[in-house]
């Protein structure tokens, strides 16, 4: 508390200085504005000026102006000396307020300007220089606040396209299938579970991009909460690759893992498995058939380093660094049965730097690396 007081008497010390010098400026003019009226009174001058006055429009001569002056006048001279204060003092403090008051104008105009979304920098006088940095980091906050509700705006749109689009595909090869099964009475029983499988892997492939959507809401890291442990990474390696042994054959692929035996990682088991499940699986839909994919950990000081590496078409630079935003997919996937909803990497790289890691991505020379790199403990 202390030491924003000495902050804040720092930023304001050159208002606090013109304000006292413009008093001290108003004090020194009343004073000598009184001063002269003082001598004037004493001295006879406007006692002198009066009489003539007088004389010249009141008949009677110097006597009765004189009198007249006397009984009118010199007996309220008190009254007129401080009715002179106060008006003296009136027009000074009308003076200094109207001075003050200009450094409100300002700063209202200042706060005017946040609600333009047009208007430039707010600059304000020399010595509110301080207000003048506050309200345009506030007006800098709401920008960026701004931007991002578009953005989220944007991917909720995105969203919704993505939605239509991805479940569109599925959903009308199972309607279509069931209606050729309903409608072809003498369909023979090869046929018929033809159109059966066909229509249960579409069906099971709609599953799985509902899946996938719910992990919008599932992995949001504000809800996330590790619960970690001692895992065997060698061992979670070696049965992901077992896993997917069917998903390789597919495409007759090769995967080599290279690990030290027993290599230990302190981690969430389930969310880090999801993470390697994620790499490998974009691995597979993006290699070419009849290569090898290699997998490697290793440990490098207090850090353990994963890496996944496939052949398959290079990524250009400009698409790679969107490769972990949320429903990105490379346009080759885009319309076909591989991949997914374009989150597997976005939850990948979530996860990853939850536990205090980072994950990357580079191509060329149609090669695909993946590197993530985590705390060891």
């Amino acid at each position: 508390m202390i030491s924003k007081l000495i902050r804040y008497d720092k930023d304001y010390r050159q208002l606090r200085n013109i304000l006292f010098t413009r008093t001290a400026i108003l004090m020194v003019c009343s004073v000598v504005f009184m001063s002269l009226v003082y001598l004037l009174l004493l001295e006879g001058r406007l006692a002198n000026g009066m009489v003539w006055l007088l004389e010249k429009f009141i008949p009677g001569g110097y006597d009765y102006a004189l009198g007249a002056y006397q009984r009118y006048f010199r007996n309220y001279m008190e009254l007129f000396f401080l009715a002179a204060c106060v008006l003296v003092f009136l027009v000074l403090v009308k003076v200094y307020l109207n001075w003050f008051t200009r450094y409100f104008i300002e700063i209202n105009r200042g706060f005017d300007t946040l609600v333009k979304e047009d208007a430039g920098e707010v600059l304000l006088s020399p010595e509110l220089n301080a207000t003048e940095k506050k309200i345009n980091a506030i007006r800098h906050t709401l920008e960026k606040r701004r931007m991002e509700a578009q953005l989220a705006e944007q991917r909720k749109n995105d969203l919704i396209i993505y939605l239509a689009h991805d479940l569109k595909t599925p959903l009308t090869s199972v309607i279509g299938y069931l209606a050729l099964l309903r409608d072809e009475a003498d369909l023979s029983p090869e046929r018929r579970e033809k159109y059966l499988s066909i229509a249960l892997n579409k069906a099971e492939r709609l599953e799985e991009l509902i899946n996938e959507f719910f992990e919008i809401t599932r992995f949001n890291l504000r809800n996330i909460e590790l619960q970690r442990g001692r895992v065997n990474l060698t061992r979670l390696l070696e049965q992901l690759a077992f896993e997917f042994g069917p998903m390789l054959r597919e495409k007759n692929l090769r995967c080599n893992l290279e690990a030290a035996p027993d290599l230990m990682l302190s981690c969430d088991a389930d969310k880090m498995q999801r993470v390697l499940d994620n790499l490998l699986c974009n691995a597979v839909y993006y290699s070419f058939e009849n290569s090898a994919i290699e997998i490697s950990a290793r440990r490098e000081g207090e850090r353990i380093l994963i890496r996944f590496l496939n052949h398959g078409d290079s990524i250009p630079q400009e698409k790679l660094s969107r490769l972990f935003e949320q429903f990105y997919r490379l346009d080759g996937a885009r319309g076909t049965n591989a991949g997914g909803a374009g989150l597997g990497l976005a939850i990948a790289k979530q996860i990853v730097e939850l536990h205090g890691g980072e994950i990357t991505a580079e191509s060329r020379e149609e090669t695909i690396v993946f590197c993530v790199s985590l705390p060891a403990s």
